[in-house]
């Protein structure tokens, strides 16, 4: 496909049309539909070494998949500053099988948004139209039952530095809520405080104190509660990531509808 241009911003530019050409050059870059993965994409690497693969997406202006345009959304919003981005990851099932997608989530003037690459075009980008944080991943998940899948897990990050420089990782699972077993109120009130405390930036990444957080499995731990350091924890500082997402991941197959239309996300 021909290589797209890259954004050319220019002070005078809004947020939303800054935002809007960020997504139409990665829709242009096209969502990887080959099965080869173009670009390796550690989540457990230090920002500044994503930002080098973000600038290799660039380069070689090959399609990508939702982890990478993720990282390419922060490289190509590190000078809007007025906009925070926090990563926003989906575990949803499926005939039998577990599907995890991600996207980058944006936060402006009190509305939220998205930024993103999917198969299907509404579990990619939103526009910066929502009021709350709730309902902004209520939107995702009605957009996944449209597609019979049922959500499981929604994972909240923090909010990404503008210095593309930092060492510190990116904080992926700052908040894990069990869809499954939470109701739609209970999971509103989370994500409203979560909300809350990003906007107020009283929460701390433990990524800034090691390069990997030990998380307790499948579930979240308040700012009040967080693991201390320990010689076990530390010598696990090289693992590769041992998230939930990561060790439910199936092989790539195809789940139809009963019509034959595939369904994958």
């Amino acid at each position: 496909h021909p290589v797209p241009s890259v954004p050319n911003f220019k002070p005078s530019m809004s947020v939303p049309d800054w935002l809007h050409a960020v997504q139409n050059y990665m829709r242009n870059l096209q969502y990887n539909h080959t099965g080869t993965q173009f670009f390796e994409i550690k989540k457990t690497r230090p920002l500044s070494g994503l930002m080098e693969t973000a600038r290799e997406m660039i380069r070689e202006s090959l399609p990508i998949k939702c982890l990478e345009a993720v990282i390419l959304g922060i490289y190509l919003t590190n000078g809007l500053t007025s906009v925070e981005r926090f990563p926003i990851s989906f575990k949803t099932q499926f005939s039998g099988h577990h599907f995890h997608h991600v996207v980058l989530g944006v936060y402006c003037n009190g509305r939220y948004g998205t930024l993103g690459m999917s198969r299907r075009a509404d579990l990619m980008d939103r526009s910066l139209s929502f009021r709350t944080l709730s309902e902004l991943v209520f939107d995702f998940e009605d957009s996944y039952r449209r597609y019979q899948h049922t959500m499981k897990k929604i994972k909240i990050g923090l909010y990404v530095p503008h210095n593309p420089h930092v060492f510190q990782p990116i904080e992926w699972n700052y908040l894990v809520i069990n869809a499954c077993k939470q109701g739609r109120e209970d999971m509103r009130k989370e994500l409203e405080k979560h909300g809350r405390d990003m906007r107020m930036k009283i929460l701390k990444s433990s990524s800034a104190q090691s390069p990997i957080k030990e998380r307790t499995r499948g579930k979240s731990l308040s700012p009040h509660r967080r693991p201390g350091s320990s010689p076990q924890r530390r010598q696990h500082i090289h693992r590769r990531d041992k998230s939930p997402a990561a060790l439910d991941r199936k092989p790539a197959e195809l789940s139809t509808l009963s019509d034959g239309y595939q369904i994958r996300i």
